[in-house]
This record gives C-alpha cells, structure tokens and sequence, in this order.
C-alpha cells in the first residue's frame, strides 16, 4: 500500500493589539503550533487596516480598545472592502461583545479565557462559524460554535 502524504492547512493571522505582553502571548502560542502562522502584528487601527489590505491574513485576531481607531471601527472598515474576511475578537470589554459582533465578525472571546477558547474560536470563524465565548452575553445567542462549562454527575450504586 503506497504512502500518502497529507498536507495540514496552514492559515495565516494577523494579531491586533496594542498591549505587547499579550501580542507576546499569542506569538508564543501560535508559534507552538504548525496551524496557525502569524503574518503580521499591529498595535493601532491604521496600522491594523493597512495590514489588512496588504497581507491578506486568513484570520485576524482583533482588539476592541485599540488607540487611534477602535476595533470594531477597525472592523467594520475591513469588512466593508471584504466582507468575507474571518475576524475573530479577543478582548476584556464583554459588555462590547454584540457591537463587535455586529460589525460581520464571526467571533468574539475574552482574553482570561483564551487558554480554553482561543483554538476553539479560531477554528469556528475560519470555518465560517459563529463562536461567543463562554464569559460573553449577546442577546439571541444560540451557541452552537461554544465551548462552555460541562456538568458532571457522580451517582453512588
């Protein structure tokens, strides 16, 4: 039987933050991975929409509080000249949540969950796939693309 050889996707992410120590964690993250391949980093909204257009990332992981021009501002510009662009939000502001997410980004996570959320999260908005994460409230909500808190029962015999 011959061997076949399979490539895994590879897709490429643009990382917006202005906070360097959380960029670091990420680019440490991501790094440990053969998936997921960052491309380009920005710290502002100018900077995040000019990397955009010129980098064409498969994914971009985006702030909401960015300097200059917030995310979801960043968003909806991105968005607006392709709209087919995957764009995932991590940030602290879950009160944020439903206007980021009503900007056409496909997901929305906060940063304390991204060690159980952030892969769950990027693999549903790659694929097309809504993702709130566990600690975000967005009225009409359905959650299907979710990763939440599991109930276990233990019953004696």
């Amino acid at each position: 039987m011959p061997l076949r050889k399979f490539m895994d996707v590879i897709y490429r992410v643009l990382v917006v933050d202005d906070y360097e120590p959380w960029r670091s964690y990420l680019r440490g993250v991501l790094q440990a991975t053969v998936k997921w391949k960052i491309v380009g980093e920005a710290e502002d909204g100018p900077d995040a929409i000019q990397k955009a257009e010129a980098l064409k990332p498969d994914l971009i992981l985006l702030d909401v509080g960015l300097p200059t021009l917030s995310g979801i501002k960043v968003a909806e510009r991105i968005l607006a000249t392709n709209p087919t662009q995957c764009i995932l939000f991590i940030s602290e502001h879950r009160a944020l949540a439903e206007g980021a997410l009503a900007t056409g980004a496909h997901g929305y996570i906060v940063k304390s969950d991204a060690g159980l959320e952030l892969f769950p999260a990027m693999e549903a908005v790659v694929k097309g796939q809504r993702f709130v994460g566990s600690s975000v409230t967005v009225p009409g909500d359905t959650r299907s693309a979710h990763v939440g808190p599991h109930e276990v029962g233990f019953y004696g015999r």
